[in-house]
C-alpha cells in the first residue's frame, strides 16, 4: 500500500513478471504476517537501500516498532527523503504498485505487491542516495533542498508512527510537538464526526486525539485528556481504545457517559452496524442508573447478535450483579468469563473482588494470587490479587505494599488506589485514609466512590462539616448509588433532622429494589430506617422496619435490642424483656443492652406484672420480703461474731 498520497499518479496495470525488489516486498509482508519480524527487518533494509522509497521506508519502520527499536524507528521517520517519486522521476518503478490512498487512513498491510517491473536485478539508479556526513547525519546540499522531506512531513501516518515511537520511549514533550496540542484537523472540510472514512476502516485523525489524550495523562493533564478521548470517539465510534480510556478510567460522570455514549454519530459513520456498536457500548456502561435499559442492551446482544457467550457480554451481566452487590451469583459469570478467556482484564478486578466478599473463597484466592504472579508478573492485576489476599486476612501493611507496587505499574489502575486507601480505613487511620481517598478522587474525576469514602472516614472522626461536603460532591456526581443515599441519610439523623433521614432511608431502599439488590446488604438501612421512626415515635413503623431486618437475618443482636426498645416504649414489657434476653445471648457483655435490661425488670416490677418474674407471683414475692425482713431482724438482735467471710454473707444477703 501506499501512504504516501499522490492523487496525480496513474494505476498501473498488473501485466508483468514480478521483480526482485517485488519478491522481496512478499517475504517482508509475510514476514510481519508471520510474527518473523527479524526477517522482515532484514529484507526491508535491503528493499530500501534499492529504492529510497518512502513507502519502504514506512514499513520498515513499523517493523522496528514492532521489535521495540524505537529510537531506530523515530530516526527512519524523521530522516529526509526525496519528496519526488521514482515515476515522477522518470526513473524505471521495480514491482511498487502505487495507490491512492487518503493520508488520513492507515491501510492494511494486504496491499498488492505485484508490480510490472520485468525480472532481473535492481537498478541502483533508481533513486539518488542523499550524502552522509559526520557522526552519520544526512546533510542535505543547498542544491536538494527543496526536494527532500521527512517522512512525517509528508504523511500524517508516518507522524502518528512517529509520536508513539517517542511515547515508547517517554519523550512526552517531544511528542506533543510532533501531534500538535490540539487536532489540527479539527476545522478541515474532510474532518468531522459526520465524515465516514473512505475505507471504512479507524480515521488516523481518531487514533492521534487517542494518542493526544494519552500524552496528556502523561503530563497530568487529566481535564485535556479527557476532551481528547471525547474527541476521538466523536470522530470515529470504531475507536475502541478511547471509549476504554473515558469508561475504564472514570473520566466522566455516570450520567455524562451515557449521554455522551447515546449521542455518537453510529448512523452516520458505520450504518450497517450502528446497532450493534451502540449496544456493546452501552453494554460497558457503569450500572447505578438505567437499570430496564442495561437489561434490554444485553438482552438484545445475546438474542439478536448471538453474543452470549462473549467475554465482554458475560462481563456485562457480571458488572450489573456486582453493583447489586450478589457477589455469590456475580462469581459464578466471572468464573465463566475465565474460563473462556484466561485473563480478561475487565473481569480480573470483579473475580477477586468477590472472592473477598465470599469468606469460603479466600483460599482460591491465595492460590489464584499465585498462579497470577507466576503466569502474569508483568500483569499489575497479578499484584493487586496478592494485596487482596493480604487485605482478606487481615494484614494491612503487606496488602498496602502490594497495592502501592500495583499502581507503580499501573498509575490508571483504579481498584488498587481505592484498595490501597481501604487498608488506612480498616486499620483505624482514618486521617491517612482521608489523604488516600482525596489523591484518588482527584485522579478519577468521574467516580463518586472515593468522595463517598471520604465521606465516611469524615463521619468516623465527627468532622460533620467536612463530611457533609464530600458527600453531596459525591451526590452531584452521581445521584443513583443507594450506599450514598444511606450515608446522607446518616448525616441527616446526626444533625437531628430525622424526618429527612427517614426519607433518604427509604429512597436508598427503594433504588436498591429497582436494582434487585441481595437483601442481607440492606439491613443496616432498615435499622437505620427504623429508628428514625423511633425517634419521631413513629412506633409501629420502627416496629415493622426492625422486623424486616430480623427477617433477612433473625440473629442480629442490635436488630433484637431496638426491637426489645420499641415494646419497652409501646408499655410491652414483657415483649421488650425477652428481645433483651435474645440480644444479650447473641452480645453478652453489651452494657446498653444490660441496663435497658434492668430498666424493663425495674418497670415490671412497679407495674405489678410480678407473676411473671418470680414464681408464685406477688403474693409469693411479698411473702418472701416479709421473711427476710424478720430474719435480718433477729440477725440484729444475736451478739456479733467474728469470722472469716461474715462480711461477705451480709453484702450477699
Amino acid at each position: 500500500m501506499d501512504v504516501f498520497q499522490d492523487t496525480e499518479m496513474e494505476s498501473d496495470n498488473d501485466d508483468g513478471e514480478w521483480g526482485m525488489i517485488d519478491r522481496m516486498r512478499l517475504w517482508r509482508h509475510d514476514s510481519l504476517m508471520q510474527h518473523l519480524y527479524e526477517t522482515a527487518a532484514f529484507w526491508g533494509d535491503k528493499i530500501l537501500s534499492w529504492t529510497n522509497d518512502p513507502n519502504d521506508a514506512f514499513w520498515l519502520a513499523q517493523t522496528y516498532f514492532m521489535t521495540h527499536q524505537y529510537a531506530r524507528a523515530e530516526r527512519l521517520l524523521t530522516r529526509p527523503f526525496p519528496a519526488m517519486t521514482p515515476k515522477l522521476l522518470n526513473a524505471p518503478l521495480n514491482g511498487l504498485e502505487h495507490g491512492v490512498v487518503d493520508d488520513t487512513t492507515m491501510g492494511s498491510l494486504t496491499a498488492d505487491t505485484k508490480g510490472k517491473g520485468k525480472e532481473g536485478y535492481p537498478d541502483t539508479s533508481i533513486m539518488p542516495q542523499l550524502p552522509i556526513g559526520d557522526a552519520g547525519m544526512v546533510q542535505i546540499p543547498e542544491e536538494l533542498q527543496d526536494s527532500v522531506s521527512r517522512l512525517v512531513d509528508m504523511s500524517v501516518a508516518c507522524r502518528y508512527l512517529a509520536a508513539q515511537c517517542q511515547v515508547r520511549q517517554g519523550n512526552w514533550t517531544d511528542a506533543t510537538e510532533m501531534l500538535g496540542e490540539a487536532n489540527p484537523f479539527r476545522h478541515s472540510a474532510r474532518s468531522g464526526r459526520a465524515v465516514p472514512n473512505v475505507d471504512g476502516g479507524i480515521k488516523v485523525e481518531a487514533s492521534m486525539c487517542h494518542l493526544r489524550g494519552i500524552l496528556m495523562l502523561k503530563l497530568n493533564r487529566g481535564d485535556q485528556a479527557k476532551l481528547c478521548f471525547m474527541e476521538a470517539l466523536t470522530l470515529d465510534v470504531k475507536c475502541y481504545d478511547a471509549f476504554d480510556q473515558l469508561v475504564s478510567g472514570e473520566m466522566m460522570t455516570p450520567d455524562e457517559e451515557w449521554e455522551f455514549v447515546q449521542g455518537l454519530a453510529y448512523k452516520e459513520q458505520t450504518q450497517d452496524d450502528a446497532d450493534f456498536v451502540q449496544l456493546i457500548y452501552t453494554s460497558q456502561l457503569r450500572k447505578y442508573k438505567h437499570a430496564e435499559e442495561h437489561a434490554l442492551t444485553r438482552r438484545r446482544l445475546v438474542e439478536e447478535f448471538g453474543l452470549s457467550d462473549n467475554p465482554d457480554v458475560l462481563f456485562s451481566f457480571a458488572d450489573a450483579l456486582y453493583a447489586q452487590f450478589r457477589w455469590a451469583d456475580c462469581y459464578v459469570i466471572t468464573t465463566r468469563i475465565l474460563g473462556l478467556a484466561s485473563i480478561h482484564d475487565s473481569t480480573m478486578p470483579l473475580h477477586i473482588a468477590c472472592m473477598y466478599h465470599l469468606n469460603h473463597l479466600h483460599s482460591k484466592l491465595f492460590i489464584l494470587a499465585h498462579e497470577l504472579v507466576e503466569r502474569e508478573p508483568e500483569n499489575p492485576v497479578s499484584w493487586y490479587a496478592v494485596g487482596v489476599w493480604y487485605l482478606a486476612s487481615g494484614k494491612w501493611p503487606q496488602a498496602r505494599q502490594y497495592f502501592s507496587k500495583t499502581s507503580l505499574m499501573d498509575p490508571r489502575f483504579g481498584p488498587a488506589w481505592i484498595a490501597f486507601a481501604h487498608t488506612f480505613a480498616m486499620e483505624g487511620e482514618h486521617d491517612h485514609a482521608v489523604t488516600a481517598y482525596s489523591t484518588c478522587a482527584r485522579m478519577f474525576t468521574g467516580s463518586h466512590l472515593p468522595l463517598l469514602f471520604v465521606g465516611m472516614e469524615q463521619i468516623m472522626l465527627s468532622n460533620h462539616l467536612l463530611a457533609d461536603e464530600a458527600l453531596n460532591a459525591a451526590y452531584a456526581a452521581c445521584d443513583g448509588d443507594p450506599l450514598l443515599i444511606n450515608e446522607l441519610g446518616v448525616m441527616a439523623f446526626t444533625h437531628g433532622d430525622y424526618q429527612r433521614a427517614a426519607n433518604l432511608f427509604k429512597r436508598s431502599l427503594e433504588l436498591a429494589q429497582v436494582t434487585q439488590s441481595s437483601q442481607m446488604s440492606w439491613t443496616i438501612t432498615y435499622l437505620n430506617l427504623g429508628t428514625c421512626y423511633r425517634k419521631l415515635k413513629n412506633y409501629e413503623m420502627a416496629k415493622t422496619n426492625y422486623q424486616h431486618v430480623l427477617e433477612i437475618e433473625p440473629q442480629h443482636p442490635q436488630g433484637l435490642g431496638y426491637l426489645g426498645m420499641v415494646y419497652h416504649h409501646l408499655g410491652e414489657i414483657d415483649k421488650a424483656i425477652i428481645k433483651y434476653h435474645e440480644a444479650l445471648s447473641i452480645d453478652p457483655i453489651n452494657g446498653h443492652l444490660i441496663e435497658l435490661l434492668n430498666l424493663a425488670l425495674e418497670s415490671d416490677l412497679c407495674c405489678g406484672s410480678l407473676e411473671k418474674v418470680y414464681p408464685g407471683g406477688e403474693e409469693a414475692f411479698r411473702a418472701m420480703m416479709v421473711s427476710l425482713k424478720s430474719k435480718v431482724l433477729d440477725a440484729s438482735k444475736k451478739p456479733k461474731i467474728d469470722k472469716p467471710g461474715a462480711d461477705v454473707a451480709m453484702s450477699v444477703g
